[in-house]
């Protein structure tokens, strides 16, 4: 019989993460364990408001509450369903989901991405870069790249202004001369209005930028037709893409999407995003938000079916209270043992 339990862990970045929308340093993350037969999966839950539980305590209460019913006779698949249906807000359904995907990987004894049937192989991973004044940025991007990083994600769409993010921006590309092998992207978080992303991507196209990700606020997609028209960069949603059936609405005027897994709910759905993505032509992205190598574990064990890959946020926590998702020459990977390779390191 499968049992749940909860443990909550606050989780302290080593450098806060400035972006569009705020500044933050840290937060409590709920980690969710599904236990059988002497057996246990691991899952965690970073809150936020738009993901639909703002605290550990909502996110808690809907996943006790949804397990009254029992987990024992359905499928994973079954289970998210039910879930979603219940109203159990993704990023609380993610914990369970890849809890329940771990454990089941462990009982087979398998690392999760072989029993899914993929590689234990993935892109570069990104290593972000919150909105920071040039002075900071020059200081901390020699620090990423001596941390192994091969790919810079540079958060734009400061509230100060577009000259503010060229500033921003220039200070980078003046840290990495001498390494232009570095991969630049932008996200700027929706922090553009329709003509300052028309200016930034023309702008941006010139100095190294592979690509730009929500450049326009979710619930804008209407503009995205005449931003995509002409575009010199490629353009990937995010905070736009949440659910597969989201995409048909705009895949003719991106590039790609970004998926998360607090987003969307966790693996069940993001196979199923991956999938919708790949019918339409689309590139695919798997990001992050604010949690540690056990979410993070999860998502790298997708992590070869993927053209760009963000899964970074563990390398900015002091401390980690998780292992099993290392960063290997630039990449994010699996730890290779059964399960998706995520656990606590004092469980």
């Amino acid at each position: 019989m499968l049992s749940i339990d909860f443990k909550t862990l606050y989780l302290k970045k080593r450098f806060p993460l400035r972006i569009s929308r705020g500044v933050f340093e840290g937060s409590d993350n709920l980690f969710v364990s599904v236990s059988e037969n002497g057996l246990t999966g691991w899952g965690e839950m970073a809150p936020g408001s738009t993901e639909g539980a703002n605290t550990v305590e909502q996110g808690a209460a809907m996943l006790g509450d949804f397990c009254k019913t029992g987990l024992d006779e359905a499928s994973i698949q079954q289970t998210w369903d039910n879930a979603h249906a219940a109203g159990v807000a993704p990023c609380a359904l993610a914990a369970l989901d890849m809890a329940l995907w771990d454990l089941r990987a462990k009982q087979a004894n398998m690392p999760l991405y072989r029993m899914l049937g993929l590689a234990r192989r993935a892109v570069v991973s990104s290593v972000t870069i919150g909105i920071n004044p040039p002075e900071i940025v020059r200081q901390r991007v020699p620090f990423l790249l001596d941390q192994g990083a091969r790919a810079l994600k540079i958060k734009l769409g400061t509230p100060d202004g577009i000259e503010a993010d060229k500033a921003m921006y220039m200070a980078v590309l003046k840290a990495t001369e001498g390494h232009e092998d570095i991969a630049l992207r932008v996200d700027a978080n929706g922090g553009w209005s329709l003509n300052d992303a028309h200016l930034m991507n023309a702008w941006l196209a010139e100095r190294r930028c592979e690509y730009v990700e929500q450049p326009l606020v979710r619930g804008a997609e209407d503009q995205l037709p005449e931003l995509f028209k002409n575009r010199p960069l490629p353009i990937f949603v995010d905070e736009s893409c949440r659910m597969s059936s989201d995409i048909p609405g705009f895949a003719d005027c991106v590039d790609g999407v970004n998926l998360k897994l607090m987003k969307c709910g966790g693996i069940t759905e993001a196979l199923r995003i991956v999938g919708t993505a790949r019918a339409f032509g689309l590139k695919t992205m798997i990001g992050c938000m604010g949690e540690s190598s056990i979410s993070i574990a999860a998502g790298a064990s997708l992590g070869a079916l993927f053209d760009y890959i963000d899964l970074d946020s563990h390398l900015n926590l002091d401390p980690d209270p998780a292992d099993g998702a290392p960063f290997v020459n630039g990449i994010t990977l699996p730890a290779d043992r059964p399960g998706h390779g995520g656990r606590l390191t004092d469980a």
